[in-house]
């Protein structure tokens, strides 16, 4: 089977850009010895666990189920932390992973005892209080009044010496989407509030959010900031990349159902912004889409600039679009589920087909079924093109949620 006969929407994973990652950060770990981890928060696509597992250290969750995933299908290294565990899951909990992460000092002595007689190994998220975010407050740990990690005045109040003996590692995540030169900042303010604790520790995990397979990473930096941890505390280095497992490995195939008209050209696809792309809306953003332009961009000359459509000429007429304007949006009955605007180089028709990329990650951990949307089929697709369809949806998955 090839993409073209596919059913739309569907989430199309491309084998050969996934090992293209897998590959650098193969190269990450054997150049600075650390240990890397998939955040499956950004991409669960257990039936290429086996084939991430050659590459990387293990997966990281956030949860129990997260964690008996992992457990159940990649089989390796198993970490897990939570703002908060509820009691009755510790036991499966600390039977499947290896490092259990604790938020706060509560946390960490309501549970101490039992994780230390399991034999697993534990450790304590901190905040460095140091925010790097630029426009995306939602994903800042270390924005005022957050719940996540715990800060260098409540570590030195709540910490008893019988607790920070009983640490064997310390955690922060305070990126996303973000470069090392992020990371380093970030570090620095970890050694000036937590660096004589290290010291002590047989483990520092730098979180998630790193953008290691991203064209223009300083991967040299990265390396730098693991060397100096490891030489400086003579401890393990822990990365939890989730996006840069999978990134720009996939796509979302839609297909145009109708065109309407109301001030401007609005195409409705068949695939949810608000089911099928939460992030667009969340985050919120743009998705990038093959062959389409943004409305705002030089991709026309002058000469080519004329067009008979009124909506397109405040961004047309000076030769910055192409020359079909659309508002994509989606099929339910969302008034704010709409993807976009973009410009095409032809007038769009119903049945037409859209590929919009970079559609692995935060996806299909976040579909959900409002107004009974069909969720994407799954499809991996080999490096000669043929398509395996790994997973199909249907009513009853609507039906089972209700």
């Amino acid at each position: 089977m090839r993409r073209k006969e596919l059913r739309t929407p569907c989430y199309v994973v491309q084998e050969d850009k996934l090992r293209e990652n897998l590959e650098i950060l193969r190269d990450m770990r054997e150049e600075t010895g650390c240990h890397i981890l998939l955040a499956q928060k950004a991409f669960s696509m257990y039936s290429v666990y086996p084939m991430i597992g050659e590459y990387l250290d293990g997966a990281t969750a956030s949860g129990l189920y997260e964690a008996r995933l992992g457990y159940e299908e990649m089989g390796k290294e198993n970490h897990i932390f939570s703002p908060a565990y509820r009691a009755e899951e510790m036991p499966e909990i600390m039977r499947m992973c290896d490092h259990i992460v604790f938020n706060s000092p509560a946390q960490l002595k309501k549970y101490r005892d039992q994780v230390k007689a399991a034999g697993r190994s534990m450790g304590l998220r901190i905040n460095p209080e140091c925010s790097t975010q630029e426009g995306h407050a939602i994903y800042d740990p270390c924005a005022p009044y957050s719940r996540l990690g715990t800060t260098i005045e409540k570590f030195r109040e709540e910490m008893s010496e019988e607790d920070i003996r009983s640490l064997d590692g310390l955690h922060f995540h305070t990126l996303c989407e973000q470069n090392s030169d992020d990371l380093a900042v970030t570090l620095q303010a970890v050694e000036e509030k937590f660096g004589e604790y290290l010291h002590g520790m047989k483990w520092l995990n730098f979180g998630g959010g790193h953008h290691i397979t991203r064209p223009d990473y300083d991967r040299e930096l990265l390396k730098k900031c693991i060397r100096h941890v490891k030489e400086t505390y003579g401890v393990e280095v822990y990365l939890e990349p989730g996006e840069a497992v999978a990134l720009n490995a996939g796509v979302l195939l839609t297909e145009v159902l109708e065109i309407v008209d109301n001030g401007m050209k609005i195409a409705v696809l068949d695939a949810s912004a608000a089911c099928h792309m939460p992030d667009v809306l969340e985050m919120p953003y743009r998705p990038p889409l093959r062959d389409a332009g943004n409305p705002g961009e030089e991709v026309l000359s002058e000469a080519d600039s004329a067009v008979e459509n009124p909506a397109e000429e405040s961004s047309a007429a000076d030769g910055k679009s192409k020359r079909y304007i659309y508002r994509l949006a989606g099929p339910t009955c969302l008034a704010g589920d709409v993807i976009g605007d973009y410009s095409f180089d032809h007038e769009l028709a119903v049945g037409e087909r859209l590929e919009f990329g970079d559609m692995a990650i935060y996806t299909m951990v976040k579909t959900n079924t409002f107004n009974g949307m069909r969720l994407p089929d799954i499809v991996l697709e080999r490096a000669d093109g043929s398509c395996e369809i790994v997973r199909e949806f249907g009513y009853e998955d609507f039906k089972m949620r209700l």
